[in-house]
């Protein structure tokens, strides 16, 4: 791979990464409701699901995917189904939870394995995935550059998607009032949903 398309690489990466979906909505959320450290799983399984993801997808899956379209119809149902779940869980938070919190009155955040799972039903992580690979995969040398290309991502997201979380964790004394807390978390529930719209045509 070339510089130039390397460079193209990251900015495609940084872009896809920090710009909003599923994965960073719930960030925002979560660094509200919760704070940034306490987020700090949920986002460092974001970054290793969609690492596994992928290569997966870089080394055959994707291919799969293809030449079964029911199979990609099913996974895009059971994403959405999934992602109305999280919404919705969401929009009805009422409290902050803080460290010692019991986990029915305040809920808690996604953890590490939930988090990486869920980036193999994220219909946009599946989106970039696929778009990634067909675009800067080299035929010439497929194992560099799906490895290349699973690296430049990792290098990028976590720092992306670790600003949604920071700006939810700004906003904590600003929707420490229970009201704007309501909407807020009503509003990220409802931004959640709408991110299925433009993935799921």
């Amino acid at each position: 791979m070339s510089h130039e398309a390397f460079l193209a690489l990251l900015v495609y990466a940084f872009v896809t990464s920090i710009t909003p979906g599923p994965n960073n909505f719930m960030l925002l959320a979560s660094g509200v409701n919760f704070g940034f450290t306490r987020t700090v799983p949920h986002m460092l399984g974001i970054g290793i699901g969609f690492f596994v993801l992928l290569l997966a997808v870089g080394f055959g899956l994707g291919t799969v995917l293809t030449a079964f379209p029911a199979l990609h119809t099913g996974l895009k149902i059971a994403g959405g189904l999934y992602l109305l779940y999280l919404a919705w869980k969401i929009a009805m938070s009422r409290s902050m939870g803080a460290k010692g919190d019991r986990e029915e009155s305040s809920g808690r955040p996604m953890r590490f394995i939930e988090a990486a799972a869920f980036q193999w039903v994220n219909p946009k992580a599946w989106v970039m995935a696929i778009t990634a690979m067909a675009v800067y995969t080299n035929p010439d040398q497929p194992f560099f550059s799906v490895t290349l290309i699973a690296g430049a991502f990792a290098i990028v997201n976590l720092p992306s998607v670790s600003t949604w979380a920071g700006f939810g964790m700004a906003l904590r004394g600003f929707l420490s009032d229970p009201a704007r807390l309501k909407w807020f978390n009503i509003a990220m529930g409802g931004l959640l949903a709408a991110t299925l719209w433009p993935m799921m045509r």
